[in-house]
C-alpha cells in the first residue's frame, strides 16, 4: 500500500514537472515570436537615446516658383538628467542665459526621464544664446537644430497662407489644410548609455530627417503684391471696417490673388486677435451684393430672350410699386424713358425689378441656382460659408423684385466671382481652386494636381457675349467710368449694399463693391473689390471701389506687360473728366500733310528731311488733349 502511494506521488510530481516545463517552453516561444519585437525596444530604451532631428516643413511657392513659406534654422536645448552632476547650478545658470524662471527650469532637470525637451523656454533658439549655451561645457546638455516656419512676405496673402504652431503644426489657411502633405518625418542621432543613463562612447547612428511636401499655388506674388498695395492705400484713406479683394482667371478658376483687411503677420500671429487672423473674407463673409448681382439677372434675361436690349424701353419715374411696396430708385426722379442697355449702364433698380418679372420667379431662381448661388464653391480653403438664400416656395412678389437687383440675399464674394466669371466667359462655371500641384521635394515628382474643374454649363456663348458687351458699355458709358482705362476694354459693374442690422437696414453704411473683369472682348482676368463702410467719401461702389479695380488691372497690365487692345469702346466725357484722345497716323506723310492732323498736339521733331518715319506714341491710341507727339524726320 505504501509502495503504491509513493508511486502515485512520484508519477504526480513528474506530472506536474512536464506540465511546468510545458508551459515553461510555451512561454518562451511566445516571447521569442510574438513579443520579441516589444520586448527588443524595450530593452533598447534602457541603453538606446535618440536627439531628435527636425524635418523642414514642406515650402509654398506661387505659380513662378517664387517662395511663399519656407524655414528658417533655429537651435533647441534638451537635457539628459541623469548625464547632468549638479542640477541647481545648472538650472541657474541656464535661468539666466534663457531669461526663464529658475524653478520651472529646475523642474525640467529633475524629470525622470530619459530625454527631456526644454520647452517653450528653450525652443527656437537664437545663434548667440545657443552659443552662451554651448560655451557651458555641461554634461547632458544637448543643443539640436530644428526647423521654424517663415513667411518672407510677412502679411501679404497670411489668410490664405495661414499660420504654424511652435511645433509646426498647421493651425489655419493652406498650412492646416495641406499639413499632412507639408508635414514631414523627423530623423535623429541614436547613441547608447549605460544603466544610469551616462553616455557611452559608442558609434552614433544618424537618421536623416525626411522634409515634407512643397505646394505650388496658383497665385502671382506679383499681382498679389500690387492689390496688397491697393488694400493698404484704401485702409490709410478710408479707414474701413473691412476690405476685400480677389483676382481670378475666369476661364479655369484659378485664384490669382485674394486678400482681407484687417490683415495680420502669419510670422508673429499671436499678436492678433482670432477674428482678424481665422476670417477669410472673400470666402467667408456674407452680405447682400447689390448692384454687382445685377449681372445674374442680366444674363439669365439675355439667356431666355426676355428682353431686347436696344429695342425694348423702360420709363422710370424714380420708383416702382410691388405688391404695396415702393421701390426707388438711386437717382432722384428716375432716369426717364430708357432702353434695357441704359437700365443697366445706369444700374436702374426699377428696370431691374422688370427684368426679374418678365422672367418669373421660377426661372430667375434657378437660373441664380444655376449660377451657384446656393450652394458652397468647394475652393480648397477652410472657413467657407455658403450664403443665404430664400428657398423657391418662400419668395413673392417683393422678394422676387429685390433679388433682381441683388437685396434680400446673401451670398459671398467667392460666390460672386464664380458666378460672374461664368456670365463672362462663355457659360462655363469653374471650381475656384488654390493649389495648383504638390511635389516631392527631392525628385520633384507631381503626387498631386489640381485641374480646371467644369461645374456645369449655365449660359450659351451668344448670351456671354452680349454680357460681356454690355459690361463694357458699363465702364465707358454709365455708373462704373471710374473703372475706364484709355487703350484697354474693361468691362464690369459697380456695387452699392446697404448693411443689415439686426433685420433692419442701417443708415449710411454701405459696402461698396467693384465686379471688373479685361480684356473685355476676351477675359483673361476678373478683379472683384469690395470694401465695408469706407469713411470721408460718398459710398458709392462707382466712387470708391471702381477706382480701385482700375489700379489694380493697370498693375496687372504693367506686370504681364499686355499690349493695347483694339477697337476701344470710346468713353463719353463729362466737363469734369479728363479727356482723352485717338493719335493720328501720319507715318510716310510729308510735314505738311501731317500738320493738319496733328492739330491740337503738340509737335516735337527730330532728324532733317520732310518725310515722317517714325512718330510716338504710335497710331490709333488714346491720349491725353494736347499731349506730346515725337516725330522723327528722313
Amino acid at each position: 500500500m505504501f509502495i503504491k502511494d509513493k508511486q502515485f506521488r512520484i508519477k504526480i510530481i513528474l506530472f506536474s514537472t512536464l506540465i511546468i516545463f510545458t508551459i515553461i517552453l510555451i512561454r518562451i516561444f511566445y516571447i521569442q515570436v510574438f513579443s520579441y519585437n516589444k520586448l527588443n525596444n524595450l530593452a533598447t530604451s534602457l541603453w538606446q537615446r535618440n536627439l531628435p532631428i527636425t524635418a523642414d516643413r514642406g515650402r509654398i511657392l506661387d505659380r513662378n516658383g517664387k517662395v511663399l513659406a519656407t524655414n528658417i534654422t533655429t537651435t533647441t536645448l534638451y537635457a539628459v538628467p541623469n548625464q547632468i552632476l549638479d542640477k541647481e547650478q545648472t538650472a541657474h545658470q541656464l535661468a539666466e542665459i534663457l531669461n526663464a524662471d529658475y524653478d520651472k527650469i529646475l523642474k525640467h532637470l529633475n524629470k525622470r526621464t530619459s530625454l527631456e525637451k526644454i520647452n517653450p523656454e528653450g525652443r527656437q533658439l537664437t545663434s548667440e544664446i545657443a552659443d552662451s549655451i554651448n560655451a557651458l561645457n555641461i554634461d547632458g546638455l544637448y543643443l539640436m537644430k530644428e526647423s521654424k516656419r517663415y513667411y518672407p512676405y510677412n502679411e501679404t496673402l497670411s489668410h490664405v497662407l495661414g499660420y504654424v504652431g511652435i511645433d509646426n503644426q498647421g493651425l489655419s489657411g493652406l498650412e492646416l489644410k495641406y499639413d499632412d502633405y507639408l508635414t514631414g518625418k523627423n530623423g535623429s542621432i541614436k547613441y547608447t548609455s549605460d544603466g544610469k543613463g551616462k553616455r557611452l562612447k559608442t558609434t552614433e547612428i544618424y537618421e536623416k530627417a525626411q522634409n515634407g511636401m512643397d505646394i505650388t499655388l496658383t497665385i502671382d506674388i506679383d499681382i498679389q503684391l500690387a492689390l496688397e498695395k491697393e488694400l493698404a492705400n484704401v485702409d490709410s484713406k478710408y479707414t474701413p471696417e473691412q476690405a476685400l479683394a480677389v483676382v481670378m482667371d475666369p476661364n479655369t478658376g484659378e485664384i490669382l490673388a485674394m486678400a482681407s483687411r484687417p490683415t495680420f503677420d502669419s510670422n508673429n500671429y499671436q499678436k492678433y486677435q482670432l477674428e482678424t487672423i481665422n476670417r477669410n473674407l472673400p470666402i467667408w463673409k456674407n452680405y447682400e451684393p447689390g448692384s454687382t448681382f445685377k449681372i445674374i439677372t442680366l444674363a439669365a434675361s439675355l439667356e431666355e430672350k426676355t428682353i431686347n436690349l436696344f429695342t425694348d424701353t423702360y420709363h422710370d419715374g424714380g420708383s416702382i410699386t410691388v405688391d404695396g411696396a415702393r421701390i426707388k430708385c438711386w437717382k432722384s426722379g428716375g432716369h426717364g424713358s430708357e432702353t434695357f442697355l441704359e437700365v443697366v449702364e445706369n444700374s436702374c433698380n426699377p428696370g431691374f425689378v422688370v427684368m426679374g418679372q418678365k422672367l418669373g420667379t421660377e426661372r430667375l431662381y434657378n437660373y441664380i441656382k444655376k449660377f451657384g448661388f446656393t450652394e458652397k464653391t468647394g475652393i480648397d480653403l477652410n472657413g467657407e460659408s455658403k450664403g443665404i438664400m430664400f428657398d423657391l416656395e418662400d419668395i413673392g412678389p417683393v422678394e422676387q423684385a429685390t433679388i433682381a437687383f441683388g437685396q434680400g440675399i446673401s451670398v459671398t464674394p467667392i460666390q460672386q466671382v464664380t458666378g460672374v466669371s461664368a456670365a463672362i466667359n462663355g457659360g462655363n462655371l469653374y471650381k475656384p481652386y488654390v493649389v495648383k500641384y504638390i511635389t516631392e521635394p527631392e525628385t520633384e515628382d507631381i503626387i498631386y494636381e489640381n485641374k480646371p474643374y467644369l461645374v456645369r454649363k449655365v449660359i450659351n456663348e451668344k448670351t456671354s457675349e452680349t454680357v460681356r458687351f454690355t459690361l463694357e458699355s458699363v465702364v465707358a458709358n454709365g455708373t462704373g467710368k471710374n473703372a475706364y482705362i484709355e487703350n484697354y476694354r474693361v468691362g464690369g459693374k459697380t456695387g452699392t449694399a446697404q448693411k443689415v442690422s439686426n433685420g433692419k437696414y442701417m443708415t449710411g453704411n454701405y459696402i461698396v463693391s467693384f465686379m471688373g473683369f479685361f480684356p473685355a472682348d476676351k477675359p483673361d482676368y476678373v478683379v472683384y473689390v469690395a470694401i465695408d463702410h469706407p469713411v470721408g467719401i460718398t459710398q458709392y461702389g462707382g466712387t470708391v471701389s471702381a477706382p480701385i479695380a482700375k489700379n489694380i488691372i493697370k498693375n496687372i497690365i504693367s506686370i504681364k506687360n499686355i499690349p493695347p487692345s483694339k477697337d476701344v469702346t470710346p468713353r463719353e466725357y463729362t466737363w469734369l473728366d479728363t479727356k482723352y484722345v485717338k493719335t493720328p497716323n501720319v507715318l510716310n506723310m510729308t510735314k505738311k500733310e501731317a500738320s493738319t492732323l496733328l492739330k491740337g498736339f503738340k509737335v516735337e521733331y527730330s532728324g532733317s528731311g520732310d518725310n515722317i518715319i517714325y512718330q510716338d506714341p504710335k497710331p490709333d491710341v488714346y491720349i491725353k488733349e494736347n499731349s506730346t507727339i515725337k516725330i522723327m524726320l528722313n
